[in-house]
């Protein structure tokens, strides 16, 4: 798949203004994983999807445009405790209303740094993602921070940690690309089937 275009739609705070029709992939990790560089690397922009050296940033459901036909859905970052209780609390039920409700959602990459273990909040993610029969994939970040001779263990390690097989993450880096083709063929392919 090649994106030709893609553009911000609009941000969201309440459930009751969710976009209801259309074919959606969404994005979850922990705050500071690189979801917004992960975004940006997939659709060939600097800038779409705002990045911070921050985190904690993607507070809202944005939603992006992806060649006029389907969307990329950005979900709040978990984990991020400077935030406080209260926002985690109401980022956290948006996106359990998000993902309870998006009768359109094709597929769920679900972000961890590939140098760290997935932590609990992880594991707890791709448990719900289990139980709802939310089709997923793991992608693991920031490749190019490890040897290329090490990335299968560290692919492993993730694995092991999810109790999942090594072949549902991906590794992935924003800087070099890497698997960038084999995760819009996923996309691809989601939407032809």
């Amino acid at each position: 798949m090649i994106i030709k275009s893609s553009k911000f739609l609009l941000s969201v705070v309440k459930s009751s203004n969710f976009i209801k029709d259309g074919i959606e992939f969404a994005f979850v990790g922990r705050s500071n994983v690189g979801k917004s560089s992960f975004i940006n690397a997939l659709v060939n922009k600097n800038n779409l999807a705002k990045t911070s050296s921050l985190p904690g940033r993607t507070r809202m459901i944005n939603y992006f445009l992806i060649n006029d036909a389907f969307r990329f859905v950005d979900l709040p970052g978990y984990g991020y405790h400077k935030a406080g209780k209260q926002n985690v609390l109401l980022w956290a039920s948006l996106m359990e209303d998000y993902l309870n409700n998006a009768s359109n959602l094709k597929r769920v990459f679900m972000l961890v740094d590939i140098r760290h273990k997935p932590t609990d909040l992880d594991k707890k993610m791709l448990t719900f993602l289990t139980y709802k029969g939310i089709p997923f994939k793991i992608v693991a970040t920031k490749a190019d921070k490890i040897a290329k001779s090490k990335i299968f263990q560290y692919i492993n390690q993730v694995a092991k940690e999810l109790s999942i097989t090594a072949l549902d993450v991906i590794p992935f880096s924003s800087k070099t690309l890497l698997n960038k083709d084999k995760i819009l063929n996923i996309v691809e392919n989601d939407i032809l089937n």
